[in-house]
């Protein structure tokens, strides 16, 4: 019986099959998305360069040859997300609404990243990333047009207010993540405690009066921030020239 005729291959890179890398190649780009998603995930204790080659399937010392250190590494997770922020543009017909928009966008970036809040004073000089750089330089541009004469220390307070309610709202939600439950769930399990602490506290006993069920956690949250955003703006809007 004849032996079967040998089929020669395409001679083309096109046809040819392609092997899969055995490891996909590293960059700072998908170190710094993973080190995000672990951060996200898991919070700063966790994170560790070790655990994170483990993640990417690569060696701490594979990491080391894109991202010097772990500081340098939050530096960069920090400029990363602080891309998601949105800064409206300085010629916006209404600064305040246009502040707002800015301060809102910001709480919603530092919750879905609840670690961020609390690392922007310790992250070395993350603020020098291209991204916050660019934040920073829109809100200026928006302060400034707005006719303040100090943008910077109408900013600084924006910030101060925005970053700070912000840290605390991230803790709160990381507990309740930890708990298992939803937040309207914690709430009402919690409920029965802090009636009887306020017991004999007459304002606070009226706070803690309405039942869990009539209690919509987000609502308040979001009524808090505004309220308080809605002060610092009219307090700075009294610097602005008459």
């Amino acid at each position: 019986m004849a032996a079967k005729a040998k089929t020669n291959p395409i001679p083309s890179v096109w046809a040819r099959q392609q092997r899969e890398p055995a490891q996909p190649a590293l960059s700072q780009a998908a170190i710094v998305g993973e080190a995000v998603a672990m951060l996200d995930a898991e919070g700063i204790e966790a994170l560790s360069m070790r655990k994170l080659g483990a993640r990417l399937n690569a060696g701490a010392t594979s990491l080391y040859r894109h991202v010097a250190t772990k500081d340098e590494l939050m530096e960069l997770a920090v400029d990363a997300v602080a891309a998601e922020i949105v800064v409206p543009a300085a010629d916006s017909p209404d600064w305040r609404a246009a502040v707002t928009e800015a301060a809102v966008s910001f709480r919603a970036t530092a919750l879905r990243h609840p670690w961020l809040s609390s690392v922007l004073g310790q992250a070395g000089l993350a603020y020098l990333g291209p991204n916050l750089m660019s934040f920073s330089e829109r809100l200026a541009a928006l302060f400034t047009a707005a006719g303040f004469p100090e943008p910077s220390g109408a900013i600084d307070t924006v910030l101060s207010y925005v970053i700070g309610m912000s840290t605390t709202e991230a803790a709160w939600l990381t507990t309740v993540a930890r708990s298992g439950e939803t937040e309207a769930g914690f709430i009402a399990r919690l409920m029965p405690a802090a009636r009887q602490a306020a017991a004999g506290h007459d304002h606070l006993a009226e706070a803690y009066a309405a039942g869990a069920e009539d209690i919509d956690p987000v609502r308040i949250r979001d009524d808090k921030f505004a309220y308080g955003l809605d002060v610092v703006l009219d307090g700075l809007s009294l610097r602005l020239p008459r």
